[in-house]
This record gives structure tokens, sequence and C-alpha cells, in this order.
């Protein structure tokens, strides 16, 4: 049975970095799905988490707390709604596992994999270019070829640690535990 997101238990805010991380998550789902935006509403009205985030502009306006992007917004995110994120981000996870486990997989030839790599991270690069400020050290190693490459293996791992039973308190705990 799910947990309640407004839950005592869930009280702890997330750090800068683990706000950071968050919405590089989600940047990540929209790269690997073309319609990850549309999906990420669809999901929140699935989930009931209308009452924090009523449409698209208001889930916007949370992602915008990091301070990477072009325009942020100053303010903490509210522990409920960094729980509904992540809990958005787990099953969208769920959903796309099979993409994640292709690309993590060892079990392909090397040329398909590195297909499918480039194909994430060139998206990835085009939705970071797009949105984030290009002058954050944080931003420049993401675009950088050989950072942004360890990166992007590392946002694919997160969201697979995401996806299936215990994925949100998973993904939760390294999200409070970020420090780079």
């Amino acid at each position: 049975m799910p947990q309640d997101p407004t839950a005592p238990e869930s009280s702890a805010r997330l750090p800068r970095r683990g706000l950071e991380r968050l919405d590089l998550l989600l940047l990540s789902v929209e790269a690997l799905d073309l319609n990850g935006g549309e999906a990420m509403v669809w999901m929140s009205e699935q989930m009931g988490f209308t009452s924090l985030f009523p449409n698209r502009v208001e889930l916007w306006k949370r992602r915008c707390t990091n301070p990477l992007r072009r325009t942020t917004r100053r303010g903490a995110l509210e522990p409920a709604e960094t729980d509904a994120l992540i809990r958005i981000l787990c099953a969208l996870a769920d959903r796309l596992y099979p993409l994640l486990r292709g690309l993590l997989s060892t079990a392909e030839p090397p040329e398909v994999l590195s297909q499918r790599w480039a194909l994430f991270r060139g998206r990835l690069a085009e939705l970071i270019r797009e949105r984030m400020n290009p002058r954050r050290s944080g931003v420049q190693l993401l675009l950088d070829p050989e950072g942004g490459a360890r990166q992007a293996r590392l946002l694919v791992q997160a969201l697979s640690l995401g996806s299936g039973v215990g994925g949100f308190e998973r993904l939760r705990a390294s999200l409070l535990d970020a420090q780079s």
C-alpha cells in the first residue's frame, strides 16, 4: 500500500543538491520519453496529487526550485511536494524500466549499447542546454563529453533503483544524502 506523502515520517526537506538531482532525474525521464512532460502531469493526476499540482504550470514551478535552471524560484519545497515528485518519478521509472534496463545491460552488443547511450545523452544535453543556466559549473559538467557521460549513467542508474518495490524509499534516501 503506498504511503501518504504528507505523513509525519517524511518531514525532512531535501538539501539543495537533492533538489538539483531530483530535477535532473525528471529531466532524464523527459530525455527517455519524448512525452515525458505530459506523462508527469498525467501521473500526477492518476496518483491523486492534484491538490499539490493542480495543473502543469504548478508542477513546472516546483521543478524550477532547482538552482541550476535558467529561471529559478526561491524558497524550499514542502516535504509533501518533494515526496509527491519522487513518487511520480518512481512511477515513471517503473514505466520506463525496459528502456533503463536496455541502457544498463551488458548483454547487448556494444554498438547497439553505444547507439542507445548516444541518443539518450544527445537528448539530455539538448534539454539541459534549453533549460539550465550554462554559466553554472554543474551544468558545464553535465555538458562535458566525459563528465556528462558519467553523470548520465549515474542518472539512469538512479532511475532504475527508483523503480520497483521500495523504489521510493531508496530514491528518497539517496536524494536526502545527495552530496555531489
